[in-house]
């Protein structure tokens, strides 16, 4: 894959090949102290463009799955108006019983794999997240990596999950549009759900159909022994039987595939809520200098007039304890101007903020919704071509038998 990127010294673009080559199962401390086993992966790097015009050799370094969450968390702090691509399942969701859910599991690591893999791919081709340094450095730079990304604080800046919930609820005017994809990034996520449960089951059955075929297999066998002219036709049919009956571990393996392109989407619904999120929180922080400014112009419409429209403590205080002097008024008149004048430049400043996040986000969602559009179309054609080739195997499977049977 290749994709252009700003290097770290000059900022020239240039072209590079990524790739997830190994996964290595190591043992360690954490940050507890205490032994942990985890799985680290290879990535290597090869640019395809060199000064010289010559290619240049590959460089590779170790990164574990954690780290990967860090960049991805980093990512969506920094770039809110993306819809930030997903990482790969941590651990096995929608297995079949005969998959194992242990998240060392070699069939499972290999998965993974493959889809840090086409996370760093995804992260790479897009138009601006392949510009970024902290990504840049994270396939370039082993040592240190974790410190560099905690330099840029990213982690202060991120939003709390209460202030996001409070946005969510007290925003007034929100976007019609980003409630609309809020609504559909909920319902691809139950669609998506609900397929590969589906998919699980038929797997099940599946796998049950055709080891039920080994039965007819050794039938055949033990039959074949107690005939002379039908035991060569006999025993034929059982081997196609056998191998009829073998062959559903490797079809089932190569399903997964299929079910992993399907989670990914099913992972980046919670990438457009973030989106979203964000967005809440946008207009919430407008409507709340909107809200402070139309107070302090109407707190400086009643001292200067000295009328009070809203029950407030300070009028009650006046009530109570006297008329402020006419330079006490004055001085707080004009610091409340200067309020003012404050409020109305940051509120400039939101609506510009604002106007410009929901330009970006929409712009990045609809880059979005082409990629999953083209996508999920090629998946479930696969899947599809995928199921009609078992069938032709099935087919053919018992033709040979029909074949070893018209023999005898």
């Amino acid at each position: 894959m290749n994709f252009l990127h700003m290097t770290e010294n000059n900022f020239s673009l240039k072209k590079i090949e990524i790739s997830v080559s190994e996964a290595e199962k190591r043992t360690g401390r954490n940050a507890m102290n205490m032994q942990e086993t985890y799985t680290a992966y290879l990535i290597e790097t090869r640019s395809v463009e060199h000064n010289d015009g010559q290619s240049v050799l590959a460089d590779s370094l170790w990164r574990r799955y954690s780290e990967f969450e860090l960049l991805r968390n980093y990512l969506l702090v920094y770039y809110p108006h993306i819809v930030v691509p997903p990482l790969p399942e941590k651990r096995a969701e929608f297995v079949w019983h005969k998959l194992s859910a242990d998240n060392m599991d070699p069939d499972f690591v290999e998965r993974r794999r493959i889809g840090l893999e086409n996370f760093l791919l995804r992260v790479a081709s897009h138009p601006i997240l392949c510009r970024d340094k902290i990504f840049y450095l994270f396939l370039t730079q082993e040592g240190n990596w974790k410190e560099t990304v905690n330099e840029t604080g990213f982690q202060l800046k991120a939003d709390s999950r209460l202030k996001a919930l409070n946005a969510t609820f007290r925003v007034k005017n929100p976007d019609k549009r980003f409630i609309e994809l809020k609504h559909y990034s909920d319902e691809l996520q139950s669609v998506i759900s609900h397929l590969l449960r589906v998919r699980a089951r038929v797997a099940d059955r599946l796998y049950g159909v055709y080891k039920v075929h080994g039965n007819y297999g050794r039938v055949f066998s033990e039959w074949s022994a107690i005939e002379k002219e039908m035991g060569d036709g006999l025993q034929s049919a059982g081997h196609h039987m056998d191998v009829y009956a073998s062959s559903i571990d490797d079809i089932l393996e190569d399903e997964e595939h299929y079910a992993d392109q399907l989670k990914e989407y099913l992972f980046y619904a919670e990438a457009l809520r973030a989106v979203c999120r964000k967005h809440e929180l946008t207009q919430y922080d407008l409507e709340t200098a909107a809200q402070d400014l139309a107070a302090k112009k109407q707190q400086c419409e009643e001292l200067a007039t000295g009328t009070v429209r809203t029950f407030s403590l300070k009028g009650m205080t006046t009530k109570l304890f006297g008329q402020e002097t006419p330079e006490q008024r004055e001085a707080r008149i004009k610091m409340l101007e200067e309020q003012i004048k404050e409020g109305e430049q940051q509120l400039k400043s939101k609506n510009l903020e604002g106007r410009e996040f929901v330009k970006n986000a929409w712009a990045d969602i609809e880059r979005f919704k082409e990629q999953k559009n083209h996508d999920l179309k090629e998946a479930l054609i696969s899947y599809a071509v995928m199921q009609i080739s078992m069938c032709k195997k099935g087919i053919q499977v018992w033709t040979n038998a029909k074949e070893c049977f018209s023999k005898m």
